[in-house]
Protein backbone atom coordinates (compact mmCIF):
# COMPACT_ATOMS: atom_id res chain seq x y z
CA UNK A 1 0.00 0.00 0.00
CA UNK A 2 1.33 3.29 -0.97
CA UNK A 3 0.77 6.21 1.35
CA UNK A 4 1.36 9.56 2.49
CA UNK A 5 2.98 10.55 5.94
CA UNK A 6 1.09 13.44 7.78
CA UNK A 7 3.50 12.83 10.85
CA UNK A 8 6.29 11.82 12.15
CA UNK A 9 6.42 8.04 12.19
CA UNK A 10 9.37 6.25 13.92
CA UNK A 11 11.44 4.43 11.47
CA UNK A 12 9.31 5.31 8.28
CA UNK A 13 9.32 8.77 7.80
CA UNK A 14 8.56 12.40 8.30
CA UNK A 15 5.76 13.96 7.07
CA UNK A 16 5.09 14.83 3.48
CA UNK A 17 6.86 11.78 2.68
CA UNK A 18 5.54 8.45 0.31
CA UNK A 19 6.08 5.37 1.24
CA UNK A 20 5.28 1.88 0.68
CA UNK A 21 3.71 -0.11 3.77
CA UNK A 22 2.29 -3.66 4.46
CA UNK A 23 -1.65 -3.21 3.81
CA UNK A 24 -2.68 -4.05 7.07
CA UNK A 25 -0.14 -1.86 8.99
CA UNK A 26 -1.29 1.33 6.78
CA UNK A 27 -5.23 0.20 6.65
CA UNK A 28 -5.14 -0.57 10.77
CA UNK A 29 -2.81 1.28 12.14
CA UNK A 30 -1.57 4.48 10.49
CA UNK A 31 -4.59 5.72 8.47
CA UNK A 32 -7.23 5.40 11.53
CA UNK A 33 -4.74 7.34 13.60
CA UNK A 34 -4.37 10.41 11.32
CA UNK A 35 -0.47 9.74 10.53
CA UNK A 36 -0.88 8.88 7.08
CA UNK A 37 -3.29 9.61 4.10
CA UNK A 38 -3.62 7.37 1.07
CA UNK A 39 -1.39 8.18 -2.10
CA UNK A 40 -3.38 9.32 -4.97
CA UNK A 41 -2.41 11.51 -7.48
CA UNK A 42 -4.28 14.94 -6.01
CA UNK A 43 -2.81 13.76 -2.73
CA UNK A 44 0.55 13.98 -4.12
CA UNK A 45 -0.07 17.75 -4.22
CA UNK A 46 -0.64 17.48 -0.57
CA UNK A 47 2.25 15.77 0.03
CA UNK A 48 4.42 19.05 -1.87
CA UNK A 49 2.52 21.28 0.27
CA UNK A 50 3.50 18.99 3.38
CA UNK A 51 6.86 19.19 2.77
CA UNK A 52 6.98 22.45 1.98
CA UNK A 53 5.55 23.54 5.30
CA UNK A 54 7.84 21.15 7.22
CA UNK A 55 11.21 22.78 5.57
CA UNK A 56 10.22 25.98 6.67
CA UNK A 57 9.82 24.99 10.34
CA UNK A 58 12.43 22.83 10.14
CA UNK A 59 15.86 24.50 11.21
CA UNK A 60 17.76 25.98 8.65
CA UNK A 61 21.30 23.25 8.49
CA UNK A 62 22.79 21.43 11.14
CA UNK A 63 25.35 24.50 12.21
CA UNK A 64 22.35 26.16 13.57
CA UNK A 65 21.34 23.29 15.50
CA UNK A 66 24.31 22.93 17.09
CA UNK A 67 24.40 26.60 18.25
CA UNK A 68 20.76 26.13 19.51
CA UNK A 69 21.95 22.61 21.06
CA UNK A 70 24.35 24.86 22.84
CA UNK A 71 22.09 27.10 24.27
CA UNK A 72 19.48 24.76 25.58
CA UNK A 73 22.20 22.27 27.88
CA UNK A 74 24.34 25.26 28.76
CA UNK A 75 21.19 25.83 32.10
CA UNK A 76 18.40 24.42 32.96
CA UNK A 77 14.94 25.55 31.97
CA UNK A 78 11.95 26.28 34.04
CA UNK A 79 8.75 25.52 33.49
CA UNK A 80 6.17 27.00 35.62
CA UNK A 81 3.18 24.58 35.99
CA UNK A 82 0.22 24.03 38.71
CA UNK A 83 0.90 21.99 41.93
CA UNK A 84 -0.30 20.74 45.21
CA UNK A 85 1.22 21.99 48.18
CA UNK A 86 3.24 18.00 48.76
CA UNK A 87 5.12 18.90 45.06
CA UNK A 88 2.51 16.55 43.11
CA UNK A 89 1.21 18.28 39.85
CA UNK A 90 -2.08 18.93 38.73
CA UNK A 91 -2.04 16.54 35.52
CA UNK A 92 1.37 16.35 33.91
CA UNK A 93 4.20 18.30 32.55
CA UNK A 94 2.70 18.43 28.50
CA UNK A 95 5.33 18.83 25.33
CA UNK A 96 3.38 22.23 24.55
CA UNK A 97 4.85 23.56 28.20
CA UNK A 98 8.32 22.37 27.34
CA UNK A 99 8.62 23.96 23.87
CA UNK A 100 7.16 27.00 25.17
CA UNK A 101 9.35 27.33 28.14
CA UNK A 102 12.28 26.21 25.44
CA UNK A 103 11.45 28.67 23.33
CA UNK A 104 11.82 31.58 26.08
CA UNK A 105 15.00 30.42 26.81
CA UNK A 106 16.18 29.87 23.12
CA UNK A 107 14.85 32.91 21.50
CA UNK A 108 14.49 30.20 18.97
CA UNK A 109 10.71 28.09 18.09
CA UNK A 110 10.95 24.37 19.15
CA UNK A 111 8.47 22.10 17.56
CA UNK A 112 6.38 20.39 20.40
CA UNK A 113 6.69 17.39 18.02
CA UNK A 114 10.51 16.97 18.53
CA UNK A 115 10.54 16.61 21.99
CA UNK A 116 11.07 13.16 23.59
CA UNK A 117 9.82 12.94 27.11
CA UNK A 118 10.34 9.42 28.92
CA UNK A 119 8.28 8.74 31.57
CA UNK A 120 5.49 11.88 31.87
CA UNK A 121 6.41 14.56 34.12
CA UNK A 122 4.51 14.30 36.98
CA UNK A 123 6.79 15.81 40.15
CA UNK A 124 8.29 19.01 40.55
CA UNK A 125 12.16 18.84 40.50
CA UNK A 126 14.83 18.10 37.78
CA UNK A 127 14.14 15.89 34.81
CA UNK A 128 16.19 15.46 31.88
CA UNK A 129 14.29 15.74 28.14
CA UNK A 130 15.89 14.72 24.19
CA UNK A 131 15.06 17.52 21.88
CA UNK A 132 15.47 16.35 18.07
CA UNK A 133 17.07 19.75 16.37
CA UNK A 134 18.32 18.23 13.24
CA UNK A 135 18.24 14.61 12.08
CA UNK A 136 21.99 14.19 13.04
CA UNK A 137 21.62 16.84 15.96
CA UNK A 138 19.83 16.06 19.50
CA UNK A 139 19.88 17.84 22.91
CA UNK A 140 19.47 16.60 26.06
CA UNK A 141 17.68 19.49 28.01
CA UNK A 142 17.35 19.31 31.69
CA UNK A 143 14.42 21.00 32.88
CA UNK A 144 13.51 22.64 36.31
CA UNK A 145 9.70 22.06 37.35
CA UNK A 146 8.92 24.46 39.22
CA UNK A 147 5.27 25.88 41.44
CA UNK A 148 3.63 28.60 39.19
Amino acid sequence: MKIILTQEVSGLGGPGDVVEVKDGYGRNYLLPRGDAIRWSKGAERTAESIKAARSSRAVRDEQHAVEIKTRLEAEPVAVKVKAGESGRLFGAVTSADIAAALGEASGESVDRRTIAIGNPIKSLGSHEVSVKLHDEVAARVTLNVIPA
